[in-house]
């Protein structure tokens, strides 16, 4: 990642993002969260990167008790206003952290980062946090880590920003987790419709990363 866009804090470029729109989201869970997580036993979740709280309102809707978590305080705001509309505000617990400093304490059976990307955030800044998402997996739980595998198919041109987007590969490497204690259960590339700011049919390639510990943490 990198701070190529401007020279503003990773806070101010997302409370500018959220307070500059009603909705900042489409208020549906993310289809790979949906499809990797609904055979899970419903345990404790850690959503990083929360925004709006889509993922976990559903997650808490499927029975799971949820830490979520964003930069954010106006999508934080917007997220636990969602939560009491839709009956599951006792079983989610928003916090504020900027994970690049502070990290939410505890051990949970599912730790999802979905689409953690971000256009103000210090190279190298990403896989630190990962790392520290495995490590707060709790022994037989899951990490899944979702991202974009490139631009959408409309992007023409110089993209807005410089990025290198990471393969499962990558993020394997990254993770340097420890042998005989994870296996490595999804690993995936999907192709997903994205259409462009205009509503004009486009693509976009994602990348899917579910991996399960199998022993207990030695970190």
């Amino acid at each position: 990642m990198t701070d190529a866009t401007s020279a503003q804090s990773a806070e101010q470029f997302w409370e500018e993002r959220y307070q500059g729109q009603d909705r900042a989201w489409s208020g549906k869970p993310n289809e790979p969260l949906v499809r990797e997580t609904a055979s899970l036993s419903p345990g404790t979740a850690l959503d990083l990167g929360c925004g709006e709280g889509a993922d976990a309102i559903w997650l808490a809707e499927q029975g799971w008790r949820v830490t979520a978590v964003d930069l954010s305080a106006t999508a934080l705001r917007r997220a636990a206003a969602a939560a009491a509309d839709a009956g599951v505000a006792e079983r989610i617990d928003w916090q504020r952290h900027d994970l690049s400093a502070t990290f939410p304490q505890g051990r949970f059976d599912l730790v999802s980062a979905q689409f953690l990307h971000s256009p103000v955030a210090a190279e190298g800044e990403r896989p630190g946090i990962l790392r520290r998402a495995a490590d707060a997996v709790a022994e037989g739980g899951v990490l899944l880590i979702v991202g974009h595998a490139g631009w959408p198919s409309w992007q023409c041109g110089q993209p807005p920003f410089h990025y290198t987007f990471p393969t499962t590969g990558d993020v394997l490497d990254q993770l340097a987790l420890p042998d005989g204690e994870w296996e490595v259960e999804t690993e995936d590339e999907i192709v997903r419709d994205a259409p462009d700011p205009e509503g004009r049919p486009g693509t976009r390639t994602d990348n899917i990363l579910k991996v399960r510990r199998t022993a207990g943490r030695t970190r």
